[in-house]
């Protein structure tokens, strides 16, 4: 870790990488917009997978007195990770063929079969105990009736995959067991709220004469104001709403892999702990003697023994860490590898032959209806996992070490 502190910083820089040489010259370039924030606490974290986002750094911390900011929690809010392991070794399914290929073929597609991907949705509304609640207390969105709609509409959306770097994952641990890792977040809920107070911010801003200019796009809300109360309420519904997205996933996964193993094999499968956790959000919480809103965007908190994922890319390997707790980062961790091409670049630089042969040669299946654009989110556009976990030693322990067995994707 190193620290940046110059005439371009209000707040020092600290960075979990070796040197400025690994940082994008953009994503620097909104370190510092960042650091020049007047409501910030102590100093603004950059994880080691981070890179340049939409307004905040993905991989960004910062802590905020009294202030939230949309952008600095992103489109995707609650996007996070869900696992759970299972008592089956992967030998154990080696060799086994269904009318659908290999066990593992099987599996892929019965999940792609089961779960909406991409921007499909079911046909009938799914149960939801945070839309539900959400209902139960309409006095605290009601106010905002643009967005009360997207109540009603996210229970067709609950239990849905999406798109993009979005994923379900089979993956072999360390000691050869079978594991389910999926990711994903609020659907469309979370990507209407922040577009609609970041504009909401962004009025307030102009109005005000704030000092936050608005080309860095980091308009804020002050947590007692009627507006910022209103985007916390619609922040942790969206919050509520990702965890149970990713539970509803995770319960039919295991569902189907249960099915299967017990058709095919006659194994009984049980499950271990389950770890439910989001990488884009805000919350209160105490560091350095205050009560800060805290704002991960791309990254994970990592509380002191709290075990959370933080996956690789596709084809490559993935982590389930314990946190030690650093108050530096404001106990945070990366949220993955991080990625090393946009998408447009990753697709401009690596052919979709390329990637399916990569994925052939590693035994890995994949569960894409459309290979076109599967360059997108292939290993090579990402940064080496390892290389990013040795860079936060000082933040976690790895405690378990996964290689994609099938994937699906959107």
């Amino acid at each position: 870790m190193f620290v940046i502190n110059n005439e371009k910083t209000r707040f020092p820089v600290k960075v979990w990488l070796e040197n400025e040489g690994q940082l994008e010259e953009s994503c620097l370039e909104q370190a510092y917009h960042l650091s020049q924030l007047p409501f910030i606490h102590k100093w603004v974290c950059l994880m080691p997978d981070t890179h340049t986002g939409k307004g905040m750094p993905i991989g960004g911390v910062i802590a905020a007195k009294d202030a939230v900011i949309p952008n600095a929690v992103g489109v995707d809010i609650g996007c996070g990770m869900d696992f759970i392991p299972t008592n089956i070794r992967m030998e154990e399914l080696g060799g086994i063929e269904t009318g659908n290929g290999s066990i593992v073929q099987a599996i892929i597609g019965n999940i792609m079969r089961e779960i909406p991907l991409n921007m499909e949705r079911y046909k009938t509304p799914q149960e939801s105990r945070a839309l539900d609640l959400a209902k139960q207390e309409m006095e605290k969105y009601a106010a905002n009736e643009e967005l009360a709609p997207l109540i009603e509409d996210g229970y067709f959306q609950v239990g849905s995959l999406g798109g993009g770097n979005h994923f379900i994952e089979l993956q072999e641990d360390q000691e050869g067991y079978l594991c389910i890792m999926l990711h994903s977040g609020s659907r469309h809920l979370g990507k209407a709220i922040c577009d609609y107070f970041h504009e909401k911010a962004r009025e307030l801003n102009q109005m005000w004469y704030s000092e936050v200019k608005d080309e860095y796009r980091l308009a804020f809300l002050p947590v007692r104001s009627r507006e910022g109360q209103q985007y916390i309420h619609w922040m942790n519904l969206a919050l509520d709403y990702a965890f149970e997205n990713r539970a509803h996933m995770l319960e039919k996964v295991c569902a189907i892999v249960k099915e299967m193993i017990g058709k095919y094999t006659g194994l009984t499968v049980e499950f271990g702990e389950e770890i439910n956790c989001h990488h884009n959000y805000a919350a209160l919480e105490h560091h350095y003697d205050a009560d800060v809103w805290v704002h991960r965007k791309g990254a994970t908190r990592v509380r002191q023994g709290e075990l959370a994922v933080i996956p690789g890319a596709m084809g490559s390997y993935s982590y389930v860490v314990e946190g030690k707790g650093n108050q530096e980062s404001f106990c945070t961790s990366s949220h993955g590898a991080g990625r090393s091409y946009s998408r447009s670049e990753a697709m401009k630089e690596f052919t979709a032959e390329k990637v399916m042969v990569d994925l052939k040669e590693q035994g890995i299946v994949l569960g894409k209806r459309k290979k076109k654009d599967v360059a997108e989110e292939c290993r090579f556009a990402y940064k080496d996992i390892d290389m990013v976990m040795a860079q936060q030693s000082d933040l976690v322990t790895p405690v378990r070490k996964l290689k994609t067995v099938g994937v699906v994707k959107g």
